[in-house]
């Protein structure tokens, strides 16, 4: 889509009405959804209307359907539930509850609709949609309608929005809100475990989850959870006695604490219900702990919205007016979904149809169908976490010796790729060494063999436990091969930035002078500034960006209270804008200025100018972010001064520096799972490279393959040699050539209401849903 077509779409929004509605349970980023699909429409020059109360407002009517404005959908972005409510209808159930609602759009002239919602709430649009025509029959014969107003509303087009915390739509990756449940559940999981610490307590956590294990599965694999229980996997008859047995297990190998995880819908292989007073009665009476509930209930709701739902809301609604300006009669209704990191279209009643499927798999018992029809990355998570959850027998003894080092700054999620790294490599018969403090440490030998329970409790740990260095190889390469030398090392796993990057480049190169370096070597991305080349996300950066966001969700409430304020704040990042533009659209900035997106002066002039204007208006007040490194001159004390002095009289400025606080705290649930899985993927390819390369008695592994970036681009879980890279890095300013994430900055211009050119925008394609295209998690 260019410029040209552009105006065509806003020659087509012209003179045509749309709705947006959010029906069933609420979940946290439907209001961010609200403002993109009510922005984006202004932008293509509809009319919009909010309809109140789900589809209860539509068949009411009356001030249930409002016209919307830009400033309508002001400061909504960072609340939870959903501001123009939502309600269970059953009047929409009925055909006289359809002919009510048909009536109601017709008076306002709607023909789109947007309904953001369940599964069945979308089932429900999609009657409504085949049954359009009838229904203006109906209203037109009752003498309720005009011929001219059946001819003109003819056909309505539907566009649906999975909002759902349960991540339980087939189809899409991730739906509205499942990320911040798990926010929510994170949070209070590792608030308990150190209660649970102290007195040596077991602790049963009850998650939502009636009909879907998603929530549960992943805070068990992102909390390393002693035991969990979900409606798609019943346990097998005993599993009372294998549970107590390993919570046995756990607490004699030093365990303080155990958890147990389950799904509120959780059952056993007869169908029964497995509720959390039974477990917590079974421990209790079986093995004497102090053992509590704690039901997670309506809190996994609330809250607001994490930084992915914001910015998966804004990508999904932009992505759903696109469709319905471009949809015909013939067009079948759409969901728009997430597949890998873009939006796309995806055939509704395939979709629908698909996650039914998955129910009368449970019904009748084919539990192992039930998970593959959950999607690939489902089943993954699953194999996952049996694999690490606790200790088995090692099949056969190695003679292979690991060394897992942490290199660059501090980034969330190293210690979880560091658990799971380290426990399979356990499995598979590997002695493990964890090298303290990068490079460095390697070159003195600074290394300490890892046992199970030596990695108990890391994935909920933030920075590098395992001590992190910017240290480079190249000054100590004698140093580094006695080591590897020394402790008989026959592979490496480096977690770690672009120094992690570079040091196993150099050490590749190395190779020609020294054999010794001649072993697999595999690095895992793991940076707050996203700029390792070969990954489209590294460990760290989705923390960073929620740390940043929070932090500007306060920024923004003081400057509403002051009023007529403007804040230049500063992200890291280096010289790449990853930050600087994710943090930018999920707090609804005004303006982030990057490296990679060169600013001038008029740049800055039409930034005054704009936020100028938008003093005049009710919103009073401006966030501008920018890059540590997107200008040599243009500095953020630049910029201040700039925007002070230029605003003088309209507007105040202050500067804010977010600094390290971006590199702190607890990893997000993405980080922990992600970080897991990277862990694992790491040593199932080094278990591969050490059998391939083992001849005469030894590794021998000198191949460009055998040196490897570890990345997830778009779907796909990737090893990329680190020399083919290096045509892709820009190695003076430390990035990528090429960056996914540019196509999201014409979101952040639309939705801040500045005119952008269409050029960058890359609508979704149409993907349909199969067993196949679910079943698909590439790379595991």
């Amino acid at each position: 889509m260019c410029s040209m077509d552009l105006e065509k779409l806003k020659m087509t929004g012209a003179g045509r009405a749309m709705a947006v509605l959010t029906s069933g349970g609420d979940a946290q980023g439907m209001n961010a959804a609200v403002r993109a699909v009510t922005r984006m429409g202004i932008y293509v020059g509809a009319k919009v209307y909010l309809i109140h109360e789900g589809y209860q407002g539509m068949v009411d009517g009356g001030d249930n359907i409002k016209l919307a404005n830009w400033q309508s959908v002001t400061n909504i972005i960072q609340l939870g539930g959903t501001v123009i409510g939502s309600a269970r209808c059953k009047a929409f159930t009925t055909r006289e509850g359809r002919i009510a609602a048909a009536f109601n759009l017709v008076k306002k002239g709607i023909t789109n609709l947007c309904v953001c919602g369940g599964d069945g709430s979308l089932t429900g649009a999609n009657i409504f949609r085949n049954e359009w025509s009838s229904l203006l029959d109906e209203l037109l014969r009752k003498g309720r309608i005009t011929d001219t107003m059946a001819t003109q509303h003819a056909h309505l087009n539907i566009v649906g929005l999975v909002g759902s915390i349960d991540n339980d739509f087939c189809g899409t990756d991730m739906t509205i809100g499942a990320d911040s449940a798990l926010h929510r559940i994170m949070e209070i999981i590792d608030a308990i475990m150190t209660t649970a610490q102290s007195h040596q307590r077991t602790f049963v956590l009850e998650v939502m989850g009636r009909h879907c294990g998603y929530l549960a599965l992943v805070s068990a694999l992102a909390s390393g959870a002693d035991w969990l229980l979900i409606p798609e996997a019943p346990p097998q008859e005993g599993w009372e006695d294998r549970m107590c047995r390993r919570l046995e297990g756990s607490r004699t190998k030093g365990s303080r604490l155990n958890i147990i995880i389950l799904a509120e819908g959780a059952i056993d292989i007869n169908g029964k219900p497995i509720t959390s007073t039974y477990v917590k009665d079974l421990v209790g009476k079986r093995l004497g702990y102090d053992t509590r509930v704690t039901v997670l209930g309506h809190v996994q709701r609330g809250g607001t919205p994490s930084a992915f739902d914001r910015i998966l809301s804004c990508k999904l609604g932009v992505e759903a007016v696109i469709a319905l300006m471009e949809a015909s009669p013939d067009t079948p209704p759409c969901a728009i979904g997430l597949s890998g990191n873009h939006a796309v279209r995806l055939p509704l009643m395939e979709c629908v149809e698909m996650t039914k499927l998955v129910q009368t798999a449970m019904n009748e018992k084919r539990f192992e169908e039930a998970i593959k029809l959950r999607g690939g990355s489902f089943e993954n998570n699953w194999k996952i976490y049996k694999l690490l959850a606790f200790q088995k027998p090692v099949q056969s003894e190695t003679n292979f010796s690991l060394a897992v080092l942490n290199v660059g700054a501090p980034a969330a999620g190293m210690n979880a790729a560091g658990r799971s790294a380290v426990r399979l490599a356990l499995a598979h018969g590997q002695k493990v060494y964890a090298v303290h403090n990068g490079f460095q440490g390697l070159a003195n030998g600074d290394l300490e063999e890892m046992n199970w329970h030596s990695v108990a409790g890391w994935t909920g740990q933030g920075g590098s436990l395992l001590g992190t260095k910017r240290t480079l190889p190249e000054k100590n390469m004698v140093e580094i091969v006695e080591t590897i030398t020394k402790f008989n090392i026959s592979a490496l796993l480096v977690i770690g930035g672009f120094e992690g990057y570079v040091g196993v480049l150099q050490l590749f190169e190395a190779r020609s002078h020294y054999n010794e370096l001649c072993i697999p070597m595999c690095v895992i991305p793991a940076t707050v500034s996203n700029n390792v080349p070969g990954t489209d996300f590294s460990l760290g950066a989705d923390t960073a960006v929620n740390a940043a966001m929070e932090s500007c969700d306060k920024i923004k409430q003081s400057a509403s209270g002051t009023k007529r304020r403007v804040f230049v704040v500063e992200t890291m990042g280096g010289f790449c804008g990853y930050l600087a533009t994710c943090t930018g659209i999920a707090v609804g900035a005004d303006a982030a200025y990057i490296y990679e997106e060169p600013i001038n002066i008029n740049d800055l002039k039409t930034n005054v100018d704009h936020l100028t204007e938008k003093m005049k208006q009710d919103i009073q007040r401006g966030l501008v972010l920018r890059n540590e490194k997107c200008h040599e001159n243009y500095t953020t004390d630049f910029i201040h001064r700039l925007y002070s002095s230029e605003g003088k009289g309209i507007f105040d400025c202050r500067v804010n520096v977010l600094g390290h606080l971006q590199q702190g705290g607890a990893p997000s649930p993405f980080d922990r799972n992600f970080g897991t899985k990277l862990g694992v993927r790491a040593i199932q390819w080094i278990s591969e490279k050490l059998s391939e390369n083992f001849h005469h008695g030894r590794v021998f592994a000198n191949s460009p393959e055998t040196a490897c970036v570890l990345g997830l681009n778009r779907k796909v879980i990737s090893f990329s040699p680190v020399t083919e890279l290096k045509a892709a890095t820009d190695f003076e300013h430390r990035v990528p050539l090429v960056h996914w994430w540019i196509n999201l900055r014409p979101l952040l211009k639309m939705l801040a209401k500045y005119q952008t050119s269409f050029c960058e925008y890359v609508p979704g394609e149409i993907e349909h849903v199969t067993r196949r295209s679910i079943s698909i998690d590439h790379g595991f």
